[in-house]
């Protein structure tokens, strides 16, 4: 399992929601208070692998998407694979707290580090098996099929955005 092998047609899937482990940490250091709790997602994936590894022998890529969260594991996979990758804005699991933690802050959730989830790509005909065995898993119960991997020359991450339009996801 490397990060050269996403092909184009792969699927994306995510382990849960992104951006908790980060904005915990940054409302800790900078004594932020929310009017709600916002807790640090760090957990040992060994588990949740081991149970995808079974259901899915065959998974192209894993990565742990903890330095510039989920937008520069994407762009790092895409860059080692040579090929693209659209994901949908509207299929990103993302608590509302952690939403609006960074708005407050000026931030985007997808650059914002992960400690307990990780990024899954596999063939088309492998995605549900694999979303269904990491839903199965206590860390992986919030998972779900983002996007997909195209073929792209200039291997460009791009999101399908809830408003309806299109846009890069640039390393951050």
């Amino acid at each position: 399992i490397r990060g050269d092998r996403a092909r184009p047609g792969d699927r994306i899937l995510v382990s849960g929601a992104i951006g908790d482990h980060g904005v915990a940490i940054m409302s800790l250091r900078e004594n932020l208070e929310f009017e709600t709790t916002i807790e640090s997602d760090t957990a040992a994936l060994h588990g949740l692998v081991a149970a995808m590894v079974d259901a899915v022998p065959g998974i192209h890529c894993l990565r742990d998407p903890t330095r510039g969260g989920l937008a520069t594991t994407l762009n790092e996979l895409a860059r080692q694979s040579g090929a693209g990758m659209v994901i949908a804005e509207d299929r990103i699991p993302c608590h509302a707290q952690v939403r609006a933690a960074c708005e407050f802050l000026g931030l985007d959730p997808l650059y914002v580090a992960n400690e307990g989830k990780l990024v899954a790509v596999c063939a088309p005909g492998d995605a549900d098996r694999l979303l269904a065995a990491m839903r199965a898993h206590p860390l992986g119960r919030a998972a779900a099929i983002i996007g997909d991997v195209i073929e792209d020359p200039h291997h460009f991450v791009q999101m399908d955005t809830s408003f309806g339009g299109r846009r890069v996801v640039d390393w951050l």
